[in-house]
């Protein structure tokens, strides 16, 4: 079955079932492999993308809920004020180690940032809830996403 799908702009049609996660759609339909698989379960959020501008986990987003909504995924965070801001707040505190986790981490991020430009320590910790980094690079984030929202402000 052909779904219809806005990502990152451009309207594409998904031929799946409508059960299918949007990560997997994203990835093997659409060839987009820059949102990460890590648990399958919500858990880790390597495999977040906006929906609507708001933090989603695609592993189990189906893209029956998907579509008519707008989806953003970490392709189009080059292409975004808020995206390049955070992109190089993560380069200048060298945030990225294995770098795996790094795009749910950018996309949860963002996301904050396009709600509160000026987010309090308490915020940003509930916005990356659920992003794990199995590097422990958790300080250099906060770090990054402090510096973001200074120089968004």
């Amino acid at each position: 079955m052909a779904i219809p799908l806005t990502i990152n702009g451009q309207t594409v049609s998904v031929d799946a079932d409508p059960s299918t996660p949007l990560l997997w759609a994203l990835r093997d339909n659409l060839g987009m492999t820059g949102t990460k698989f890590g648990c399958g379960m919500a858990l880790c959020g390597a495999c977040t993308v906006h929906m609507n501008g708001q933090a989603v986990r695609s592993c189990v987003t189906p893209i029956s809920a998907a579509a008519g909504q707008k989806i953003t995924t970490i392709e189009a965070q080059a292409t975004d004020r808020i995206g390049k801001v955070v992109t190089e707040a993560w380069v200048k505190h060298d945030v990225a180690q294995c770098g795996y986790c790094q795009s749910g981490q950018i996309m949860s991020a963002t996301a904050l940032l396009g709600k509160n430009k000026a987010p309090s320590d308490a915020q940003i910790s509930e916005a990356m809830a659920g992003n794990i980094c199995r590097c422990g690079t958790y300080p250099r984030v906060r770090a990054a996403i402090r510096d973001a929202a200074k120089t968004l402000a």
